[in-house]
């Protein structure tokens, strides 16, 4: 609003600079982007984001299949299998059996909580069609969280790419402004206060 009354101001002034219009102008073209271009970006990164992800969350609901496990033993411990003492205090290795989707048993080494990581105890397990191990399917509201947080960060990115361009040719206008006033001080100065040259 007040990049549009600047504007409006400067129209038929007589002081006018044709920097301050061109500022004037910059001001008012950098609302229009804030407001119309900035929104429309982040709804676009937005939707396109949760159109992708709803499409892996499909699939993977598609290919991955619930299953109940039961620990035989703990993991061996070894190099390999050492985490840090946080990941221990919150995921265990342990060998486990479960079922694959075509009936058959399997055994393999897989993570569980602390809790479930005595032997005999059962937790749930998600395989593919082929029974190996796999990470649970992308639930559709986390997907659409994260692609709230790509259409956010496109719309911030934007915006901030406006505000660096805006202050840019601002900056550029002043430094013009500046040239032309040392220019015409120059040509003016000298003579600043002297009797009989008019000023």
């Amino acid at each position: 609003m007040r990049a549009a009354i600047g504007l409006w101001r400067w129209r038929h002034n007589s002081l006018r600079r044709t920097t301050d219009l061109a500022e004037a102008w910059v001001a008012f073209v950098s609302v229009v982007l804030l407001c119309a271009v900035v929104p429309l970006t982040g709804w676009a990164a937005g939707s396109s984001a949760d159109d992708s992800l709803q499409r892996a969350v499909r699939t993977q609901q598609e290919q991955r299949l619930p299953t109940t496990a039961q620990v035989v033993r703990p993991a061996a411990s070894g190099p390999d299998a050492a985490g840090d003492a946080g990941e221990e205090r919150l995921r265990r290795q342990v060998v486990a059996r479960w079922t694959a989707p075509d009936g058959s048993a399997r055994t393999g080494t897989v993570t569980t909580v602390p809790r479930t990581s005595a032997p005999g105890a059962t937790f749930a397990l998600w395989t593919d069609r082929d029974g190996r191990p796999v990470p649970a399917p992308l639930q559709a509201g986390a997907a659409r969280a994260h692609a709230f947080v790509a259409g956010l960060t496109a719309a911030l990115l934007t915006g901030l790419l406006v505000e660096v361009v805006r202050r840019l040719a601002v900056r550029r206008l002043v430094l013009l402004r500046y040239a032309r006033l040392d220019r015409a001080w120059a040509a003016t100065g000298p003579d600043w206060g002297r009797t009989g040259t008019g000023s």
